[in-house]
């Protein structure tokens, strides 16, 4: 195993999940919010640090999605459950979409490299800004209920999470289907 600090911050992201879950269950909004902005710090500084330090693993390629997605689903779940907080409840149609997607891209993902052998299948530049546009979201929907005013832009970014999700996902299967054409195993 690759204990590179980069990696550690990733572990340490996964770790934040239960701490996150329970500051939310605990009535803490402001908590929960600031365990989501210390993710979103050690995911910029994971990425940026292997690429300084040349920490680069296969075990931080996966592990950084990972803990990216684990702790979004939690946090689109936990967000959608009635009266665990006092801001935007995020819509259930919402949640099901952003895990769907996710779960059909790992399925697709998976598919491929079981018949044709793709092992990579990395993330495409409007994945990333609908990663953000998630984080911001979410850090929306807590923040609305610590900070009057702030309903209409949670909301709105939730609308952009559906529409980004959509989009991306279409523009996955469309690219997997071209991955798969390409694949020197691939069979009409």
């Amino acid at each position: 195993m690759s204990w590179t600090f980069p990696n550690l911050l990733s572990f340490g992201r996964i770790a934040l999940v239960p701490v996150f879950v329970i500051a939310l269950f605990q009535g803490r909004p402001a908590r929960a919010l600031a365990i989501l902005v210390i993710a979103g710090i050690t995911d910029f500084l994971d990425g940026m640090l292997a690429r300084y330090l040349h920490q680069e693993s296969r075990l931080g390629a996966a592990l950084d999605p990972i803990a990216d997605k684990l702790l979004l689903t939690t946090a689109f779940v936990m967000l959608t459950l009635p009266g665990l907080h006092a801001g935007v409840q995020i819509p259930v149609w919402v949640t099901v979409l952003v895990i769907a997607r996710d779960v059909a891209i790992l399925v697709v993902a998976m598919a491929m490299f079981l018949t044709v052998g793709i092992s990579s299948f990395p993330p495409v530049p409007l994945s990333k800004v609908n990663t953000a546009a998630q984080i911001l979201a979410v850090s929306l929907a807590l923040a609305s209920g610590l900070v009057a005013g702030l309903e209409t832009a949670t909301r709105l970014c939730l609308y952009l999470v559906a529409v980004l999700t959509v989009v991306t996902g279409f523009h996955y299967a469309l690219r997997s289907d071209k991955l798969i054409e390409g694949a020197p195993d691939a069979t009409t």
